[in-house]
């Protein structure tokens, strides 16, 4: 019974103090067999999406416990957008490949706890009034990013090629979505785990993306991934639900 324990049993609370997601468009044909039978691509205009997310962390605790005995840490996650047909309605949800963090103990409990797939990371961010500069270092540079973000630059254009013709479009694939979704393979089932979260009202940003070794990867290497949207937001309180047998 021990995968009962990487349902994300306990609800959690944190606070984001910075959260980038930058989502890139593919043919649904790169991402549709990284997915387990009961999800399906969540697409648009013929485009599916995988969305790489930078956050930094504050206060991460069990709910019930006070922010004063939480901690900080640098989470990165790769995830597709996705959609599991369930019951009268289909849900909308983002399934995660990679996830990366710079402090061991959120490795080993977050592996023991869910199916995030955490790896060690060595993590930098530098801060000015107008502009974020994170760098990430992998062990074997798997997933290794640099990146500039303008935050002055809230009148940003969409990236060119982009698939979205507007801002409203582009936010509905920018996270988060109501579900991260976990294929449990002891029981052939997929778990739901739903996200709340406080005043989430993204903005538009541009981004010189430096380096992104993880899209240098097969099946994304000759796939011709397209920026598709960045969207940034900050001090915002976050909390997960316990996950729960969706299917």
């Amino acid at each position: 019974m021990l995968h009962l324990l990487k349902r994300h049993p306990i609800p959690i609370s944190a606070f984001f103090r910075h959260s980038l997601v930058l989502t890139y468009a593919f043919s649904p044909e790169v991402l549709e067999p990284l997915l387990p039978a009961a999800l399906v691509l969540d697409t648009w205009r013929g485009f599916a999406f995988l969305a790489i997310a930078l956050v930094q962390t504050e206060n991460l605790r069990p709910s019930f416990l006070p922010a004063a005995v939480g901690r900080n840490f640098f989470l990165s996650g790769y995830r597709i957008f996705t959609r599991l047909a369930s019951g009268a309605q289909s849900k909308r949800g983002l399934m995660i490949l990679r996830s990366d963090t710079d402090r061991a103990w959120m490795v080993r409990c977050g592996n023991r706890l869910t199916h995030y797939n955490y790896h060690l990371c060595e993590a930098n961010l530098e801060e000015r009034r107008d502009e974020l500069h994170w760098t990430i270092h992998t062990s074997h540079a798997e997933a290794d990013l640099e990146l500039r973000v303008c935050l002055e630059s809230k009148q940003a254009s969409l990236p060119a090629n982009s698939p979205f013709r507007t801002y409203s479009e582009a936010r509905r694939f920018a996270g988060p979505l109501p579900y991260t979704f976990d294929y449990e393979e002891e029981t052939n089932s997929i778990i739901g785990i739903c996200a709340s979260r406080q005043d989430w009202n993204p903005e538009p940003v541009s981004v010189d993306v430096r380096r992104n070794t993880f899209l240098e990867q097969q099946p994304f290497r000759e796939a011709q991934p397209i920026l598709a949207n960045v969207f940034h937001v900050q001090n915002v309180p976050y909390q997960w639900q316990r996950g729960r047998r969706l299917s």
